[in-house]
């Protein structure tokens, strides 16, 4: 049975649910373009709050920590998917936030790593702020990343989460049949999105870390 694809190719700013905008990268840079981080409203819309989706900084961190605690508890570093995260910095350019205002409100990260041999993404936590689900902040920042990610130049990204949500985004559990987390999981979650159609046909094996280690960060900033 043939999995949902996503269109490829770049996805053109769009005005999301609840006043959200969405710019993606440009030109194939995995990092925010100019104009990407501030979205006006439209002169014909009248005001309208606006919801900032742009990439993550070091001052996020604390705020992200707790929203994800918020939005999660604490058994989301219990998960499987923690043990590819612990210890790695999150792919170039794939660290997302949402802003409102001030307020730190959606969170998402992608990571490096080896898909049965594979490189692909792995994405997660996707985590909003409860005071505004239903504005399209969560829809906002998986278009974001994934956008980004393909015009980056990776071919797939696996997650695990709900079908019945990421399916919207081309998700799709046959192609990761083959493959086996560090840890149990339940198959029916185990989703993955193919840019290529190809990329993940016949991989197995274990889905394994290759970031860059934290200890890294350091020297990345120099």
């Amino acid at each position: 049975m043939a999995s949902p694809r996503r269109e490829p190719g770049p996805i053109p700013p769009a005005r999301l649910p609840g006043g959200v905008w969405a710019f993606p990268a440009r030109d194939g840079l995995p990092s925010a373009p100019p104009g990407a981080t501030h979205f006006p409203t439209l002169p014909d819309s009248g005001p309208t709050p606006m919801i900032r989706i742009e990439t993550e900084t070091a001052n996020d961190v604390l705020a992200r920590e707790a929203l994800l605690d918020r939005a999660m508890g604490p058994a989301r570093r219990l998960k499987p998917s923690e043990r590819l995260r612990e210890g790695r910095l999150p792919a170039e350019g794939l660290a997302l936030v949402a802003r409102d205002g001030d307020r730190l409100v959606g969170s998402v990260r992608l990571w490096n790593v080896s898909a049965g041999g594979v490189p692909a993404l792995l994405l997660g936590p996707l985590a909003t702020d409860p005071a505004v689900q239903g504005r399209g902040v969560g829809s906002g920042l998986m278009q974001v990343a994934l956008n980004r990610a393909e015009l980056a130049g990776h071919r797939a990204v696996i997650l695990v989460g709900d079908p019945e949500y990421y399916a919207r985004f081309g998700f799709a559990g046959e192609l990761t049949c083959g493959l086996v987390m560090p840890g149990p999981v339940d198959r029916r979650r185990f989703l993955a999105v193919d840019f290529t159609g190809r990329t993940l046909a016949g991989a197995g094996g274990q889905v394994v870390a290759t970031g860059a280690p934290e200890r890294d960060l350091a020297r990345i900033a120099a």
